[in-house]
């Protein structure tokens, strides 16, 4: 008896993903728990693994579909043998006809492709079962009576996804109104949402290619951030002589006895907690016409990865040494890159911290992670001159910090008092562990 392959529960508010990529194909044999395929939503990569051994008899779901939560994937059948019973079945048809002509007259023959024809006068279950319609695409087309064949599929292999049948519904009112303004109409159909321009071929030298979920939903929290909150930035300086002396000090030490290395995140992290108890309002976010203050400090790490932005949350980070700290960003830097984060790594943060400086930048204004009420920008550390409190002028490593807040709930004179408080911990390390 086959087993079916179901998308599995992706987390809260996730209710479809896109099939990647399969790792195995029909006929090749599954162990229990062998990640079979991976899902994409628009949080994080998910490998869905073998409920059951045995061998994949059939994908339903091909690289490229869109599914919901429940849908069936494929199937294994239990069994080494359980490949050679499909090729058995699918070659028991073909002897049929070659002895039907030897006991039967020609005519036998003759009404075989009049059945034939019947489906054809209902194209559209018949297409969707040839085209492995994925479920979105399959409910989209039932309930607007669309003909799939009508549709231009973008997917992999000229299939159809979601998108593409929306933009097709999208343009059928335009022929209604062509009699009216014809161009307009056109071009309105066509043109991508939130595009000012209309579209063009692509040229030669280019090559366009389909937005992932992840980066489909990364543009969608940004965006809202602008739309919803009233962000503003402020901007300070710090000077890193001392933490950098701490840092050289303490370094091979540190990593000889915990296995990784001291860095400035750590630094930055209590400083952050810190100046967080100091101003809540900074931890706290907007729910309806309520300020939800939280009495508790997980603190959101942006991390670059080649899929996009993601950022794991360091729980309790008050309570963490410096050494769980670095073991801890560690741990989610590799996680992210490999695409190994799960949604609980990445939910529930009530701060976040953003070093831009790692990739060069100077200095930026980083954006809310909604419904964050604060994050915090680090960047590069570069020599530059600085006017001593004696009056002398020297060369000291410097950091520009940004602190993008909502204007909503946080006055300036918090964010402004925020930054200097985080100012004073990483110039003066001993203010953390004084808490001073």
């Amino acid at each position: 008896m086959a087993t079916e392959i179901k998308v599995p529960t992706l987390g809260e508010s996730v209710t479809e993903a896109t099939v990647t990529k399969w790792f195995k194909n029909v006929g090749d044999a599954i162990a229990v728990d062998e990640p079979l395929v991976e899902l994409e939503t628009d949080k994080v990569t998910v490998e869905v693994p073998a409920p059951t051994a045995g061998t994949l008899v059939g994908i339903v779901a091909a690289e490229g579909a869109e599914v919901a939560v429940g849908a069936v994937l494929g199937s294994i059948e239990a069994g080494a043998g359980a490949v050679a019973k499909p090729a058995a079945e699918k070659a028991a048809p073909a002897p049929a006809p070659a002895q039907a002509p030897a006991s039967a007259p020609a005519p036998v023959q003759a009404p075989a492709p009049a059945p034939k024809a019947a489906p054809v006068a209902a194209p559209a279950p018949a297409v969707q079962e040839a085209a492995g319609l994925s479920p979105a695409v399959r409910r989209l087309v039932n309930e607007h009576g669309i003909d799939p064949t009508a549709v231009s599929g973008s997917g992999k292999d000229g299939r159809l996804t979601k998108g593409d049948v929306l933009a097709y519904l999208e343009s059928k009112p335009a022929p209604a109104a062509a009699s009216a303004a014809p161009a307009p109409a056109a071009s309105a159909a066509a043109q991508p949402a939130g595009n000012q321009y209309p579209p063009r071929p692509a040229g030669p030298r280019e090559e366009r290619v389909r937005m992932t979920r992840l980066r489909k939903r990364i543009a969608e929290r940004l965006k809202e951030a602008q739309n919803n909150a009233a962000m503003l930035t402020t901007f300070n300086e710090i000077d890193m002589t001392n933490v950098m002396a701490v840092r050289n000090a303490y370094k091979e030490g540190f990593e000889k006895k915990h296995g990784v290395k001291l860095g400035f995140m750590s630094f930055f992290t209590k400083a952050c907690v810190v100046a967080l108890r100091e101003f809540p309002a900074i931890n706290a976010e907007i729910d309806g016409e309520e300020i939800v203050y939280k009495n508790f400090y997980d603190v959101g790490v942006a991390v670059g990865t080649p899929q996009g932005l993601v950022v794991p949350v360091v729980r309790d980070a008050d309570s963490l040494s410096f050494a769980e700290l670095e073991l801890a960003i560690a741990d989610y830097g590799r996680r992210a890159r490999d695409g190994k984060l799960g949604m609980e790594d990445m939910t529930g943060g009530t701060f976040t911290i953003s070093n831009g400086g790692v990739y060069g930048s100077l200095l930026s204004t980083p954006i809310l992670n909604p419904p964050q009420s604060g994050i915090l920008g680090m960047h590069k550390t570069e020599m530059r001159p600085r006017v001593m409190p004696d009056g002398s002028i020297q060369a000291r490593p410097m950091m520009y910090l940004a602190l993008s807040y909502d204007h909503r709930i946080v006055d300036g004179r918090e964010a402004v008092s925020f930054l200097v408080r985080v100012k004073e911990c990483i110039e003066d390390p001993q203010r953390i562990m004084l808490d001073a």
